[in-house]
């Protein structure tokens, strides 16, 4: 099933639930871009391979190709995330519910961005969806274990294999490279590094954009009252529409999360930027065409970890990483209590007793 962008606005005009979905999940998507895309750009910024405005520009494009092509492609994120909990039965309930986790999802965000810690929105995506259909089933009952399975899974593989293809890149590129003059050295990965950015953004497109749409497309179809809807195509109206607010999430609030990534945890040079962004990129991209969603977050992060502790472990600044880690493992009770709570609150606000 799929929605074109004439029915959409047609909708839109003379439907109060859909303009009220359309507005919480572009504002999540908006949150993201600030909070969660600037993980993309954040070594090439760091290291001076490319200024913010240009990488942010540069972000936004490859976020739609991946976007774009990675659906056309394999879109098992996408539906992965659609049917990551169970919203069928009452459409009117199950709508507020989705409502209510999609603003605990903006709230834990913002509150991370605020403190300028690089949250994973693809775990609070998950956290605050489940929560809100804890609460719509009253119990365990909507929650879909083997997505949730896929969800393990990608947080193993965002953190271990991220680390480690992080510490293996570059030594591979050190041992390459170690007889190249330091300053051609330089000029080389200062460019080679603004396209492995632009892989790094492409990829994040790729994981995090069909996680937003996927979510995006079951508000309209609950919205619309099918709330047994199954199967989906994504049409391109919807990537062009994620892809250019998630850009403007990113030109918006970005450097702040930028400093954080790229600057707090680990000092890098331009061989070291380059190995972990080429390395967060195929672990994305593996994650990607397995069907897996990951957290963009995570991956680049611990990619960055593996970078510094191949060189020395006391390069990496630990006490920045400590307060990422604790972030990433209070998102799922937290983001997915505020879900619950915010779900029964909309549930007596905003439905008929």
């Amino acid at each position: 099933m799929t929605i074109s962008f004439s029915e959409f606005i047609s909708a839109l005009t003379s439907n109060p639930a859909l303009i009220a979905v359309t507005a919480l999940t572009l504002a999540v998507i908006l949150v993201n871009g600030w909070t969660d895309a600037p993980n993309a750009i954040a070594t090439c910024v760091s290291t001076r391979s490319l200024s913010p405005k240009k990488a942010v520009i540069m972000a936004a494009i490859c976020n739609f190709l991946g976007v774009a092509v990675m659906t056309a492609v394999n879109a098992t994120v996408a539906h992965t995330i659609y049917n990551i909990a169970d919203f069928s039965g009452n459409s009117d309930e199950a709508l507020v519910a989705l409502c209510a986790a999609l603003a605990a999802i903006a709230v834990w965000a913002t509150l991370a961005w605020i403190f300028g810690i690089p949250t994973s929105e693809s775990h609070a995506l998950i956290a605050g969806i489940s929560g809100a259909a804890i609460a719509l089933h009253s119990g365990f009952g909507g929650i879909n274990g083997a997505e949730w399975m896929k969800v393990l899974y990608g947080l193993l593989l965002s953190t271990v294999l991220g680390f480690v293809m992080g510490w293996i890149t570059v030594k591979l590129v050190a041992l390459c490279f170690k007889r190249m003059n330091h300053s051609k050295a330089q000029g080389v990965f200062s460019k080679a590094q603004i396209g492995s950015a632009a892989a790094m953004a492409f990829m994040h497109g790729a994981q995090d954009g069909q996680k937003f749409m996927g979510v995006f497309l079951l508000g309209i179809f609950l919205a619309s009252g099918q709330d047994q809807t199954q199967s989906f195509v994504i049409p391109i109206w919807v990537m062009i529409l994620c892809s250019l607010v998630m850009g403007i999430g990113t030109s918006i609030g970005g450097y702040r999360i930028i400093k954080t990534v790229g600057m707090g945890m680990v000092k890098l040079e331009k061989y070291q930027g380059f190995s972990a962004d080429l390395a967060a990129a195929i672990c994305l991209l593996i994650s990607s065409v397995t069907g897996i969603p990951v957290s963009t977050t995570h991956t680049k992060t611990t990619a960055i970890m593996g970078v510094g502790a191949a060189n020395r472990l006391s390069a990496v600044k630990w006490g920045v990483v400590k307060e990422m880690v604790l972030t990433w493992i209070l998102t799922f009770p937290g983001c997915g209590i505020i879900g619950f709570g915010m779900a029964k609150l909309f549930m007596v606000i905003f439905l008929p007793h």
